[in-house]
C-alpha cells in the first residue's frame, strides 16, 4: 500500500493558491485558517502556508535539462498525466519544462512537465505507463 506523502511550504497569497490548486491542478481543498490550506495533491497533503516562498536554483541535472531545486511533484498514471498536460495546455499554462518523454525505451521511462505555481514553486508531475519502472536501475 502507497503511503500518502505530507509536504508543507509557502505560498505569497492564498486565493491565487486556492484558484491555481483546485481551478487548473484539479485538486479539492481541505481545511483552512486565514494563514494555511490543505489541498488533497493526486492523493496527497500539501499544506499552502502564507510567507515567503523557498529559494529554487536550476542545480538539478537530469537528462538535458537543469532542473529547478528543490521542487515538489507527484507520479501519475499516463492516462492522468496526459489529461493534466491537456488541461494545462488549454488553459495556456507556461511551462519550464513542457510535456516530454524522458529515458524513453530506457527502464524509467516516463512522461514529466515542469511549471510554477503563482508563488513561483516549482512542481514536477511524472507519468508512469508502468510503475514497475518508478525505481528501475
Amino acid at each position: 500500500m502507497n503511503r500518502p506523502f505530507h509536504a508543507a511550504y509557502h505560498v505569497c497569497d492564498l486565493e491565487q493558491a486556492r484558484i491555481f490548486y483546485r481551478d487548473v491542478l484539479g485538486c479539492t481543498e481541505g481545511r483552512s485558517t486565514e494563514s494555511w490550506v490543505d489541498f488533497d495533491f493526486f492523493g496527497n497533503q500539501i499544506s499552502l502556508h502564507l510567507g515567503t516562498p523557498f529559494a529554487t536554483t536550476r542545480t538539478g541535472h537530469v537528462g538535458e535539462h537543469k532542473v529547478l531545486m528543490p521542487h515538489i511533484g507527484v507520479v501519475l498514471p499516463l492516462e492522468e498525466w496526459l489529461e493534466l498536460a491537456e488541461r494545462l495546455n488549454r488553459l495556456g499554462s507556461v511551462f519550464e519544462i513542457p510535456p516530454l518523454i524522458r529515458f524513453a525505451g530506457e527502464p524509467g521511462e516516463q512522461r514529466t512537465m515542469f511549471f510554477l505555481d503563482p508563488s513561483g514553486n516549482p512542481i514536477e508531475v511524472k507519468g508512469f505507463k508502468d510503475f514497475s519502472g518508478l525505481f528501475a536501475h
